[in-house]
Parts: C-alpha cells; structure tokens; sequence
C-alpha cells in the first residue's frame, strides 16, 4: 500500500511503543512486559521498540522523534492514560504516521469516545489487525502551556464547573474512576457560582452566565462522562454543551444522567455544533484530554480527519479506512 497523508503500510516495518510507566497508578508499569509478548507473537515480522517515559515532556521529545524520522511501515503506539493519547495525537495528527493507543489508564475517554477498545488485549489486537481510520481532532490556540502557540485535542476542553471538578479529581490521593469524580462534584458544588462567559459560535457573539461551557470532539471524559453525548470524530464539527445556571440542587438531581448522557434533554443544558468555538471570560481555567491547558481566550477548532489510528476489525469504518496485512 502506497506511503502518504492517510495511508498506511501493508505491513509493519517497526513500531515503537511509548510507555507510561506510572499511568494508571503503575498498571501500565505491570502490564508492559505482557504487552510486549503479545505484540511480538502477533506482528513476527515487526520490530517492537519499546521507551519508556521519564515525564510529560520527555514522552512529547520521543514521540515527535519517531514520527519526524518515520519511513514507510513505521508506526507509533502509546501506552497509558488519556495524557499518552494526547501526546500521540499530537505528535502522529496532520501526518501519514498511523497511531495505535493501549489504554491502561484510570478514565480511558478519548478510547471511549473515539470507539476505540478499553481493554488492553483487544487493543494489541486491533494494532496487530492493521485495520486503520482517519478521525478529527480539534485544534486549541491561545495562552497554551509551556508556550505551545495550539495543541491537538483528541476528547474535550472543559471550562468552568466540569474544570475544576476535573482538577480536584487529578489531585485526589486516590483515583477510583468515576466514584472520584462523583466525589468532586459533590465537594465542587458545596461553593461554585455560575461564571460569566463570552464566547463566539461560528463567528456568533455571545455574553452568558452558565455553569460550564465544554467544546468537544469525542464527547466523554472525566471517566465516563458524557458531556457531548452526541459527538462524532467523523463529522467535521465540534459539539458545544453549555449548563445554563440552575440551583444546586437540580445540578445535583441531573448528576447520575452525566454517564448516559441523558441531562441534555433538560430545559437548562444547550447543545451546538459549530466548525469554530472561541471560549473567553474572567477567572476562567482549562482542561483537555485529562491534562491543564491553559487560559482563556482559546480558540478552537475542528480539524477533519487530522489522524490516523489504528482499529479493531468488525467496527464500522467508513470509506477512508485502510486496511493493511498486520
């Protein structure tokens, strides 16, 4: 199969497997060796490089070395939370390079939103199989971390509420998925107040008070939240949740519907879907993909099929995959 923007080799030449040791509390540390036997017995033929990570940025260093210097048959794979996702993305998005992403994190939601096995065996597989697709990512420009002038964003931005719920959830001692967000919410909403927003929606100006506004590709984070419970990686679009300013007490009734997805239909969340987000307002923090952003304003948009990424068989790709022989 010929080289290029949205190809992918017949067959691997080498994959280089990017390990976060400590993801997910060490698991990802103790499955590793089991992990390397299995792609080995499944790609014969594949030289398997694995590195581990020493930081954040050590793993950014490396993965945009692998991609920079990749030829024909070369892949990268990631090992570890929605942190390594991101870091993958970012480094395989607007190449050829095709992207396999082991989940062994704690919360796994760019893997849950992007459809992508949550299970580490199935995701071996699907890196064996060859099978790959071409999905969105949205771009964020503005005051980035570590001066990045944008990041590619795999899962959700979150502001406000669903922000600093996702940051008391990072700082927990112990992080037990979805009850520990379930706690920060409850602790969260003990003093929060509807923050003041500007925004613009397609170059639409707007000025609202709202409990949070989130700006989505894959629609779920937060371990199994559904912010943007209709989000689609194959569309193009970005999806836009706001909460409107409701009492705590019906914020609190609307909490187990977070993981169905179903609070949208109440009369006080708005959803949009827009090429472009701009996301402004005072004292406002940001989230993505599990990991601190940055500050408002930062603009988003949605950048269409931006990777490649490796796929389980039998999912409905559509007409863009490619198939190789593993």
């Amino acid at each position: 199969m010929d080289d290029g923007p949205g190809g992918v080799p017949g067959r691997l030449r080498r994959l280089t497997l990017l390990v976060n040791p400590s993801s997910g509390r060490g698991r990802a540390g103790r499955l590793l060796a089991g992990v390397r036997d299995r792609l080995a017995l499944a790609l014969p033929h594949t030289l398997v490089d694995v590195v581990r990570t020493v930081d954040y940025s050590h793993a950014q260093r490396v993965a945009a070395s692998v991609v920079g210097s990749a030829r024909r048959g070369d892949a990268l794979a990631v090992m570890g939370g929605d942190g390594m996702a991101a870091i993958g993305h970012n480094a395989c998005g607007g190449t050829w390079v095709p992207l396999g992403v082991i989940p062994a994190g704690t919360g796994n939601d760019f893997c849950r939103g992007v459809g992508l096995p949550t299970k580490v065996g199935p995701a071996v597989e699907a890196i064996a199989g060859g099978l790959t697709e071409r999905i969105d990512l949205m771009r964020v420009s503005g005051d980035i971390l570590d001066g990045e002038p944008s990041r590619l964003v795999g899962s959700v931005l979150s502001t406000g509420f669903d922000e600093r719920v996702n940051w008391r959830t990072n700082r927990l001692p112990v992080d037990l998925g979805a009850p520990s967000y379930a706690y920060s919410v409850f602790t969260e909403l003990r003093s929060f107040h509807p923050l003041r927003y500007r925004i613009e929606i397609d170059g639409t100006a707007r000025e609202l008070d709202a409990m949070l506004v989130a700006v989505a590709n894959a629609g779920i984070f937060g371990g199994g939240v559904r912010i943007c419970p209709d989000a689609d990686v194959h569309d193009g679009r970005l999806d836009v949740t706001i909460v409107h300013p409701v009492p705590r007490g019906v914020l609190f009734r609307l909490f187990p519907r977070l993981f169905t997805g179903s609070f949208v239909t109440h009369p006080a969340v708005e959803t949009l879907r827009a090429s472009s987000v701009l996301v402004d307002g005072d004292g406002l923090y940001a989230m993505a993909d599990g990991e601190n952003l940055g500050r408002p304003p930062l603009a988003c948009h949605a950048e269409p099929g931006a990777v490649t990424i490796f796929v389980p068989r039998g999912r409905a790709a559509p007409a863009s995959a490619h198939v190789g022989a593993g």
